[in-house]
């Protein structure tokens, strides 16, 4: 429990003043009272900048005033929280949460129960500024763009438009992700990214390149049907708090076991029936030593593997290699252990498989993925109820700013980068083709030449600092990075901070777009022109977000934008303004007041995002579902009475045809155990027919009411012919389908038919678009077909890794990628024995992301006041380091930090825990000064990635913050 503060009594004294020294072990929350938090808590901090933090009175409540309420949704994790906002007089007086929720249920977490504090302003950026000779100066809305348009204009005609990087965000909404990756299309590159880069991006490839989707196949809320739980790399009682509600019913009223395998024991692993500590980097052989013992004993679904897997049998021969003295030679997880482990998920089925960013960041981040969805595909555990593959996303809509392109690889609705996708979205946007293509590349460029940069993925954000330090020799691009465009993104979220720098200090102009200023406003090194434009938060404009179990729900504006604020998709027209390409932009949307209109866009998203199922989740239809949310049933999220009666919760996607028809989303995916009409499917048929003479479709298995009885491929317009059902079509159907096909009408696909008159077909027999397939357990078109450990690049083992080396080098993203060269050198300097510590670090339940907006609210900068590393308790005795002493924690190239250290029995020997949410110090010193005044985080702290190294996924180029190494000694 918290100690009751008194008013007033505290001593003042600087935040690195407040961890006093203890000689024993303690946990977090012994730790903050030690910190200064039952002394006072920040109202007696009196060095924040030289301002006292001054006692508020707040007026009382006027009850006879009009009141209104208005539901939005969290701005914080993906659980979808509703937060029901209290307005009077424009003012939002009163907060609670959402009690009809189908998914938050009346509850919040810390964060979630703060966010009215967001609107309040009082460390938010006011009005545009810009830096002068080292100092921050206001300058107008007008005098903004049309400078930051002057200097984008300068480089794109000198270096082009490849030479400026655009990074979005994960709180953006669906219509401004979409808007935003529109524009990067129209300003003419691929070099657009965000934050599920560094999070869940090799999660969608893993999935993806599996069964179909990149995507949580079940619900938060499903988990209450699970028979046993699987949580690997999670923390969800701090990360998704709302979350565990459901996974503690399964516990409760299921007696479900409860298995949770990390490095670190967590709050999570507090609940665990069965806590299994690894050594970070090696989930591959904890996952492979599980299923050794799954077909050792016989427990696998045999059935389900032949009628819906492909190539299992080439992974049973990898899985025999590692036997339980290889698997606990590599990780340190006994044999024994692991047959319980595979025990108790084999014989309390449905089981759950649960993962987050400490199995996806790494390395081999991919692979991972691929490993734990074979392990669900062997107890044939996807597409039932109670099973399945959930992936906690981070941000409040990183699903679904991935869905909707803010990605290097993509565009909306996963649809790739080829000719076929660009033209399918040229159609959609209602431009020609070859106007796209121009806008790539320099000048005296053939269309060729700017038709392969439109097709070649970007530079990704974990290493745009590279393309900024690159010369123009080792890039696969005209030129280096000379401008970034950053819109709700942290800087202190990239691994190889000192590298960032050097980037930093070779870019000609950086433009910062968010509520808080961000870590990049306050870093030693800064560009000559550097902007910062206020954006408003979520809770001042509408639109709609996707939680990680794929439901899309509206958001209300609740307030107005506060001081000079504005919101995502004003800013983007007002640039697009300036820089010529408005008009395209928005040529269907609806403007009013320099800001395209929010349901517009949405119906846009509807027409051109097929592939997904993008297209039934209407304004109309996502409002009525706010509105009616007391009629959701809390475990299937299906509507029981009312006007939405057999309806899911937000209409999770695939959302098939057009509103009008009434899809009532997909709830599980995969699921051949409903109707597609009422939430069914089947794997994807994404990867081909036949392979090596073996049939990658499905056998003997199908969705209910489905008319072909047997697998089948995604259906075109040749499938249709072969059927015989072409002649179902409408004549208007016809029509727009022999206008995109042209003259080869046969190749045209339901993906690309904007009538939605193949889909239409199929779906009226029972048929799933996309076709029925297997899922591969060998996916052919990855560096690892099947998935193989290899060991992380710092490894500490530098023994392990003549047997599981590094992925060779190779060249991607436009950059090289040096995994094996860098492993190799670091083997051949010592680093292990010179930098005996792993690093690993994840979330705390106070703080968010990056961190600014969360140390920017007083009540949650109340609650974790300092940054931390935890150490355990043999390795603090042998250093000499007492609980809240300053320690040094430097890595293996060339970062350095300086922080508290907790001393702690939650990490084992050799390993030290940091949380990500810190910035503000740099080499050990105060950067509060860089800050703009007045809106500096109430709570700084070094950062965790000041000391991270390389390391990347070659999939994703995710990086590797999990499992590298660092050296810790006292100050």
């Amino acid at each position: 429990m918290l100690t009751k503060r008194k008013p007033a009594t505290a001593q003042r004294r600087r935040l690195s003043d407040i961890a006093a020294p203890r000689e024993a072990a303690m946990d977090r929350r012994s730790f903050l009272q030690a910190s200064g938090l039952a002394a006072g808590g920040l109202a007696g901090l009196g060095a924040l900048s030289g301002r006292f933090v001054k006692p508020a009175e707040a007026a009382p409540l006027n009850h006879q005033a009009p009141k209104e309420l208005r539901k939005n949704i969290c701005t914080h994790c993906s659980v979808g929280c509703t937060v029901v906002a209290e307005v009077q007089n424009g003012v939002w007086v009163q907060q609670e949460p959402g009690w009809d929720s189908p998914i938050s249920q009346g509850t919040h977490c810390a964060k979630g129960a703060s966010v009215r504090e967001l609107t309040k302003g009082a460390r938010r950026v006011k009005y545009p500024l810009k830096l002068v000779d080292g100092e921050w100066q206001r300058v107008t809305w007008e005098q903004a763009i049309d400078e930051i348009g002057d200097h984008l204009l300068t480089i794109r005609n000198e270096q082009g438009p490849d030479s400026v990087f655009w990074l979005g965000s994960a709180k953006f909404s669906n219509e401004s992700a979409y808007l935003m990756r529109k524009f990067a299309a129209f300003w003419g590159t691929n070099n657009i990214d965000h934050q599920a880069r560094i999070c869940h991006s090799t999660t969608v490839a893993g999935v993806a390149n599996t069964w179909g989707y990149g995507a949580m196949t079940n619900s938060y809320n499903d988990i209450q049907n699970a028979q046993a739980l699987l949580i690997i790399g999670a923390n969800p009682a701090e990360a998704h708090p709302v979350a565990m509600q459901h996974m503690l019913r399964a516990k409760e009223h299921n007696r479900a076991p409860w298995i949770v395998i990390d490095p670190r024991f967590t709050r999570t692993a507090a609940h665990a029936t069965q806590f299994v500590r690894i050594r970070p980097g090696t989930d591959i052989p904890v996952v492979w030593g599980i299923l050794w013992h799954i077909f050792d004993n016989g427990w696998q679904d045999d059935d389900y593997i032949a009628q819906r897997v492909y190539g299992m049998d080439e992974v049973r021969e990898e899985i025999a290699r590692w036997t339980p003295e290889e698997v606990e030679r590599v990780s340190g997880v006994p044999g024994a252990q692991l047959l319980e482990v595979a025990r108790a998920i084999s014989q309390n089925r449905p089981s759950t498989l649960v993962w987050c960013m400490g199995t996806t960041q790494k390395s081999t981040g991919t692979a991972n993925v691929r490993a734990f969805s074979i392990l669900q595909l062997a107890l044939g555990n996807i597409g039932v109820a109670g099973g399945g593959a959930n992936i906690y996303r981070g941000h409040c809509n990183v699903q679904g700013a991935t869905d909707m392109g803010l990605d290097v690889t993509s565009l909306p609705s996963y649809y790739g980068l080829d000719e076929g996708a660009w033209r399918h979205f040229a159609r959609v946007w209602d431009v020609d083709y070859e106007v796209l293509v121009n806008r790539f590349g320099l000048e005296g460029m053939t269309f060729n030449e700017r038709k392969a940069l439109m097709e070649a993925k970007g530079i990704p954000t974990t290493r745009w600092f590279d393309g900024a330090n690159a010369s123009r020799e080792t890039l696969d691009q005209p030129n280096p990075i000379r401008g970034m465009f950053v819109m709700g993104h942290g800087g202190n979220t990239v691994t190889r901070m000192p590298e960032m720098l050097e980037g930093l200090s070779n870019l000609d102009l950086m433009v910062v777009v968010d509520a808080h200023p961000t870590t990049f406003a306050a870093l030693p090194e800064r560009p000559r022109n550097f902007y910062i434009l206020p954006a408003c938060t979520q809770f001042e404009q509408d639109g709609s977000r996707s939680c990680s179990n794929r439901s899309v729900q509206w958001g209300q504006k609740v307030v107005e934008p506060i001081f000079e604020s504005k919101n995502d998709r004003e800013i983007l027209y007002l640039l697009a303004q300036k820089l010529g390409f408005a008009d395209d932009l928005c040529k269907h949307i609806l403007v009013e007041d320099n800001v395209p209109l929010t349901e517009d866009i949405l119906r846009e998203i509807n027409r051109g995002c097929i592939s997904t199922g993008y297209t039934g989740q209407s304004p109309e239809r996502l409002k009525l579902h706010m509105r009616y949310q007391h009629t959701f049933d809390r475990i299937t999220m299906r509507a029981n009475e009312g006007p939405l009666e057999g309806e899911y919760y937000g209409l999770p996607w695939p959302c098939w045809g057009y509103p009008e028809w009434q899809h009532p989303g997909s709830p599980i995916l995969y699921d051949t155990s409903k109707h597609v009409m009422e939430g069914g499917g089947t794997f994807r048929a994404r990867f081909g027919v036949e392979r090596d003479g073996e049939t990658l479709l499905a056998e003997g298995s199908y969705s209910l009411g489905s008319e072909i009885e047997d697998g089948y491929p995604e259906f075109t317009m040749a499938v249709l012919r072969t059927l015989g059902w072409d002649s179902e079509l409408t004549p208007e159907e016809l029509r727009v389908i022999e206008r995109i096909g042209g003259d080869n009408v046969d190749s045209v696909s339901w993906a690309a038919d904007l009538s939605f008159g193949i889909m239409r077909v199929a779906l009226s027999h029972g048929c799933v678009p996309y076709g029925n397939a297997k899922a591969r357990a060998v996916a052919w078109n990855l560096p690892d077909p099947v998935p193989i450990h290899r060991e992380p690049v710092y490894t500490p083992r530098p023994d392990l890794a003549a047997d599981y080396p590094a992925i060779p080098d190779r060249r991607d993203f436009r950059l090289p990628l040096l995994n094996y060269s860098v492993q190799q050198a670091a083997i051949e300097a010592g680093i292990a024995r010179d930098f005996p510590f792993v690093y690993t670090s994840g979330r705390l339940v106070e703080y968010e992301g990056g961190g600014e907006e969360t140390r920017s609210n007083p009540w949650l900068a109340e609650l974790q006041q300092t940054m931390f590393c935890e150490i355990n308790v043999q390795d603090a005795e042998r250093l000499g380091i007492a609980n809240g002493e300053d320690v040094w924690l430097s890595g293996p190239e060339g970062g350095r930090s300086r922080m508290p250290a907790m001393v702690t029995e939650r990490v084992a020997p050799g390993v030290v825990f940091l949380p990500f949410h810190f910035s503000g110090h740099w080499n050990g010193e105060d950067l509060r000064e860089l800050y703009p005044a007045g809106a500096d985080p109430i709570v700084l702290g070094a950062p965790a990635n000041a000391i991270t190294t390389y390391g990347y996924d070659p999939m994703t180029l995710m990086q590797e913050t999990k499992a590298t190494l660092c050296r810790v000694e006292k100050a």
